[in-house]
Parts: structure tokens; C-alpha cells; sequence
């Protein structure tokens, strides 16, 4: 008898384990017919990264012209003249001032009636020079007089820049009251007038000799020996002192100062039976505005075909400058030689190379900026990588210079 426990009903058949593949067939894999999900997550990122980058891009973008200058060594030996404040070359002049004293044995007394001295510094607001004569007055606000010896003329100004000159004043009377320190001065014979707040004058060093009754004296040989030292020693202070007096984009040349020493009446010294012998040294010197006499310097070399571009010297240690005689502090004009190797370097306007490569290509901008006498070599920077054309407007540009 035949049984059917082998034979699933159709019922049951849905509990039924997985179908096994006969012998030599392949089995059916049913997850290939599901379709592929789409990477959103990975295209968003390298989209996210690729906007990122150009962003960055464009945000550092540069257009940027590095400009190193022309430079010219040139040997000098021509004779030039200078005014004072004015003309192609101007010159100022300077002035320090200093005081060293040595204790020394005293050899007795003497009386002495003697007047303080000193320079000042005389400005006139006006636009038009104001002549001033000998033996015009000069006022503390204390009401202290002092006198110049000569005729001088102070150049016109305004108030912003006052012309000025340097001049030497004398105490009216003897006495030690008169050795003040510095002080502003008016000019009493202009009181009244429009001058009496245009004309005016400043000490910057104090006002010294003047003396008046019995003072110490020092034997002859002793006190020129240790005079002899004093300037010795106060040689190298003013030198440094004037130099920290140059103002910027002035030039002092070697040999373009002169100093006076002058001997002050010896005092008494703390010390019993010793004297202080003092020594006044005063140093002028002589400055000009450094691209004017670049300038100048660069016009009189032949066969540097110079065309008037502005120039800066860049050191005045292998220069000299010899006069006949220093200018004097109504002196008008300067004649001097200047003798040795002049180092010139060309100045940059970085508005006039902006304006030149502004609009232009790579390319263009090349050739545009070799026209330029003042530019030994240029380098042009333009970001992003595929950038070749500069910005239209010139502020855009950015024109660095690097010194040679």
C-alpha cells in the first residue's frame, strides 16, 4: 500500500524551506533584481569640497607686481650750489651743542665781568623775509635782554612751516642771571605791530659766561692742557649729537659740519682749592633733502642718461664735501664740491606701475613695466592659476618694491 507523506500540501508549501537546486543547475539569487541606490552623500561632499576650493580660491586671488629698483654707482667730482630752503637743491642747517668740564688745582683769583652768549633760533611766519638789524632785541619772559651783533634776514614761511635762521645773541648786561637755560624770546621792537606775533625766536641750549665778580683762576699751561682735552673729548659727543638732529629724508655729508669751541669762565669747585674748567663746543652742520640731491648729484654725471626720475642716495660714507667756508646764519647760498662715488637708487611709484599693467595681460603687463627706467626687474603674481589679466582699476593692483 502506497503512503504520501513525502507530498506537501499546498497549504504548507509557504513554510517550506529554501528550494535546492537540482544537481549541475545554479541557484536563483533574487537580490540581483534590486535596483542600485544613488551616492547622495558622496557627491555631496565632493561638491561641498570642489565649491570650498574655489571659494578659496577667488578669496586669495592676487594681482601683484614685485618691483626691485634700478640702482647706479657714479663718481663724483663737480661743484654745486645750494639755497637755503629753497630751489632745485635747498640746504638747512643744524646745530648742537654741548658743555664738558675737568676739576682741576686752582692758583688764586681774579674779578671778572663778563656776558653770557648763546645761539637762538629765529622764525617768521610772514610770507615775505623779514630783515632784522644789528642789535635788535631779544626778550625772556622773565625780561632778560639779549642782543645780536649783526644784520640778519629770515626767510618768508607760514605758520604750518616758519622760515628760519640761526643766530648768535649777547646778554645786554654781565652776570651769572643771564646764563638761562632754554627759553622762547620775543622781539620787543615789533610790539604793536602784526610782526610782534610772526617773528619770534627758541634757545635749545643754555645761554652761558656770564659772570661778575671775583672767580677762580688756574695756572696758564694747566688750564690749555685741560682745555686741550675737553674738546678732544667733546669732538666725538657732538658728532654723534648731530646726526640724532638730521630729520628723515635728509642727508648730512661727510665733511658738511664745522665746530667752534669756545672757554668759559672757570667756577669754583666743591672740592676746596679746585676749579672747574669748562669747555663749550657748538657744532653746525650743513643738510640737504635727500631726492634733491640725489638729483642733482645724478644730473651732472655724463653718460648716466638721466632723465629727471626720482632718486634717493643711499649712503653718503663714500662722498665728501669741501667748502671755503661754512654758511653763516644770513647766508642765502652755498657753494661746495662734493668729490668720491655716489650710490643712487631709483624711487618706485607704485600708483604709476599699477596704473601701466592696469587691465593688461601677463604678457602686456611685462612689456609694460621694462619701459621703465626705474624698474631692474619686475615679477608679476596673478591668482587664481587661471587668472592672466589684471584688474582694470588700478587700487585693485598691488605694486611691492624690494630693495636690491
Amino acid at each position: 500500500m502506497r503512503t504520501f507523506n513525502d507530498i506537501i500540501p499546498p497549504s504548507r508549501r509557504k513554510d517550506a524551506g529554501p528550494l535546492i537546486s537540482p544537481p549541475g543547475r545554479a541557484s536563483l539569487d533574487l537580490s540581483q533584481d534590486r535596483p542600485p541606490r544613488f551616492p547622495y552623500t558622496t557627491m555631496v561632499v565632493v561638491l561641498l569640497v570642489i565649491v570650498v576650493s574655489v571659494g578659496a580660491l577667488f578669496y586669495f586671488s592676487t594681482a601683484k607686481v614685485e618691483v626691485t629698483p634700478s640702482a647706479v654707482s657714479a663718481a663724483v667730482q663737480t661743484s654745486f650750489t645750494a639755497n637755503r630752503s629753497s630751489g632745485v637743491l635747498p640746504f638747512e642747517t643744524i646745530t648742537a651743542q654741548k658743555i664738558a668740564s675737568q676739576s682741576v688745582k686752582g692758583s688764586g683769583t681774579k674779578t671778572v665781568n663778563s656776558s653770557a652768549s648763546g645761539t637762538i633760533t629765529i622764525y617768521n611766519t610772514q610770507a615775505k623775509e623779514q630783515r632784522l638789524v644789528a642789535n635788535t632785541r631779544f626778550a625772556t619772559a622773565a625780561g632778560l635782554i639779549f642782543r645780536i651783533r649783526t644784520a640778519i634776514t629770515i626767510p618768508g614761511g607760514t605758520t604750518a612751516k616758519p622760515g628760519s635762521i640761526t643766530a648768535k645773541v649777547y646778554a645786554d648786561q654781565p652776570g651769572a642771571s643771564y646764563n638761562v637755560g632754554p627759553t622762547s624770546f620775543t622781539v620787543p621792537g615789533f610790539a604793536g605791530t602784526p610782526q610782534e606775533t610772526m617773528v619770534y625766536a627758541r634757545s635749545t641750549s643754555t645761554m652761558t659766561g656770564g659772570a661778575s665778580g671775583t672767580v677762580p683762576v688756574v695756572d696758564a699751561a694747566l688750564e690749555q692742557q685741560t682745555r686741550s682735552a675737553l674738546q678732544a673729548a667733546l669732538g666725538p659727543d657732538l658728532a654723534a649729537s648731530i646726526k640724532t638732529q638730521v630729520p628723515d629724508g635728509y642727508v648730512l655729508l661727510p665733511g658738511a659740519a664745522t665746530t667752534v669751541y669756545e672757554e668759559l669762565t672757570p667756577t669754583s669747585s666743591a672740592t676746596t682749592g679746585m676749579v672747574e674748567v669748562k669747555e663749550q663746543g657748538t657744532i653746525t652742520a650743513v643738510i640737504f633733502p635727500n631726492p634733491a640731491l640725489a638729483k642733482t648729484i645724478a644730473s651732472s654725471v655724463a653718460g648716466l642718461s638721466y632723465q629727471g626720475e626720482p632718486l634717493t642716495l643711499v649712503s653718503a660714507d663714500n662722498l665728501m664735501l669741501a667748502a671755503v667756508t661754512m654758511p653763516g646764519p644770513d647766508a642765502q647760498t652755498f657753494p661746495f664740491t662734493l668729490a668720491g662715488t655716489a650710490s643712487l637708487i631709483y624711487s618706485v611709484d607704485s600708483n604709476r606701475i599699477a596704473a601701466a599693467v592696469a587691465g593688461k595681460t601677463r604678457s602686456g603687463a611685462e612689456v609694460a613695466v621694462s619701459n621703465y627706467p626705474e624698474v631692474k626687474r619686475a615679477v608679476i603674481i596673478l591668482r587664481p592659476f587661471w587668472r592672466q589679466t589684471f584688474p582694470q582699476d588700478p587700487s585693485s593692483i598691488s605694486v611691492v618694491t624690494i630693495n636690491p
